[in-house]
């Protein structure tokens, strides 16, 4: 009766059945585990590096036309038919099942991805690992599409001088490295992550659990290096490596399709609860977003390129931009890798949880979410197994959320600020402006 209880509740079984329904699962986790780490996503559909230089140089001489990028072919049947047999031995009314379940799937696509890199058919996979820009906001809110022109519209509208001199100075990639690397070695009070500089990249940086990245081309600013801590580091790194150290779920130091709008948007808020996001980011953001949009319109890769240099970016810049919307897929119109349609909505996803969990003095949930890589779903689906022990909290989390006060303040200040309706405002001021103008012309004079 219990169990019955416990699985329609969604919690773990209470009884005999407990600890071997945990070690059925954990089993199917190591065999999940082992076959995706093939699956790396962005590195198997970036273009080599010969590509992008020699396309390069044909846009610096003014031969503008769409780059021919041969992908290698894969075949991950093997794999997918494993991930098949797991997603069939989990039980879902099982809260580490349900997450297996679910990864599975995940996986299965991501890997039918692969196998279709530089095809037609890889667009809308990458929809289904992803989504798409016109998926709406939470609480009906408006599409991801429409946030993105929001944003853009506000950037267009700041001027740039706003930003003081400090901000615009550039830093090279070598110098940011020297200043990233001290910084984390202080957090960790030893060398933990390593800080490099890759000339082939696609972004101009990119974490791992123990490595982050930067394109060695790449110029950066002071409010770049603020990000990188705060998004790639003490992000993407930090709950890789907590996900690592799961003796009992390992894959949760996996970055898996299902967890990526989760990941950016927690990463996101982190550059936003700590300051360390600029309008200029939001731009970049919401820019790429409108760009992806375009190309599933139609716009080819040159068209992309146009547009991110009509916006206000480099050569340099609407380059690696335009590449990042045709990674893995046709570089003619109609086809887009929609990874970066995520960034708002996984935003407003993580910033929603935190001020429900706020108010619902659940504020442990949001700590919990640096244990690993999960959704949001998740860390509530565990939450018992968190208490039970068979899950174990982060062991590394950014200042930030350990400053529980200072957190629940900001959230606090956020809850309330939201029930003011800015349009109320604006009439009433309109209103007092009318009336403190007193009587028309026409009145004074009679």
């Amino acid at each position: 009766m219990n169990a019955e209880r416990n699985r329609n509740m969604g919690l773990p079984h209470t009884g005999a059945d407990t600890r071997l329904d945990i070690a059925h699962h954990l089993a199917l986790d190591d065999r999940m585990t082992k076959v995706a780490r093939s699956l790396r996503i962005l590195e198997l559909a970036s273009w080599p590096v010969e590509v992008q230089d020699a396309t390069f140089a044909e846009f610096n001489a003014g031969r503008f036309t769409n780059p021919q990028v041969e992908y290698p072919r894969h075949d991950f049947s093997a794999i997918r038919r494993e991930l098949e047999q797991i997603d069939k031995e989990s039980d879902e009314d099982h809260p580490i099942g349900r997450y297996l379940s679910e990864s599975s799937r995940s996986w299965m696509v991501a890997a039918q991805f692969l196998e279709a890199l530089g095809t037609p058919q890889a667009t809308p996979l990458s929809l289904q690992l992803y989504g798409g820009p016109l998926e709406a906001l939470p609480g009906h809110g408006p599409t991801t599409r429409e946030a993105a022109q929001h944003f853009i519209s506000i950037a267009d509208e700041l001027d740039h001088e706003l930003m003081s001199p400090q901000e615009t100075v550039e830093i090279s990639a070598i110098a940011l490295q020297l200043q990233l690397q001290r910084e984390l070695d202080d957090y960790f009070d030893g060398r933990v992550i390593t800080v490099e500089t890759d000339p082939s990249m696609l972004a101009k940086a990119a974490a791992g659990a123990t490595r982050i990245r930067l394109r060695s081309t790449a110029k950066f600013t002071d409010y770049d290096k603020h990000q990188l801590l705060q998004h790639e580091a003490f992000v993407h790194s930090l709950t890789a490596l907590n996900g690592r150290l799961q003796t009992n779920l390992p894959s949760l130091g996996l970055s898996s399709p299902r967890v990526t709008a989760t990941q950016e948007g927690l990463a996101t808020f982190a550059e936003q609860i700590t300051g360390s996001i600029d309008i200029g980011r939001m731009k970049r953001l919401s820019l790429r977003i409108e760009a992806v949009s375009r190309a599933l319109d139609g716009a080819d890769f040159v068209e992309v390129f146009r547009y991110f240099r009509a916006m206000g970016q480099t050569d340099d810049e609407s380059f690696a931009s335009a590449q990042r919307v045709f990674r893995g897929v046709p570089t003619s119109g109609g086809h887009a890798f929609t990874k970066d349609t995520v960034y708002l909505r996984g935003l407003v996803d993580v910033h929603t949880f935190f001020r429900v969990a706020l108010r619902q003095q659940e504020l442990h949930l949001c700590r919990w979410l640096f244990a690993g890589k999960m959704t949001l779903d998740d860390v509530r689906r565990f939450e018992p197994l968190f208490r039970d022990g068979v899950l174990q909290p982060a062991r590394w989390m950014p200042e930030w959320i350990r400053r529980a006060n200072g957190l629940a303040g900001m959230l606090a200040f956020s809850l309330f600020a939201n029930r003011i309706r800015l349009d109320a405002i604006s009439n009433a001021n309109a209103s007092e402006q009318t009336a403190a103008s007193g009587p028309s012309g026409a009145d004074q004079l009679s």
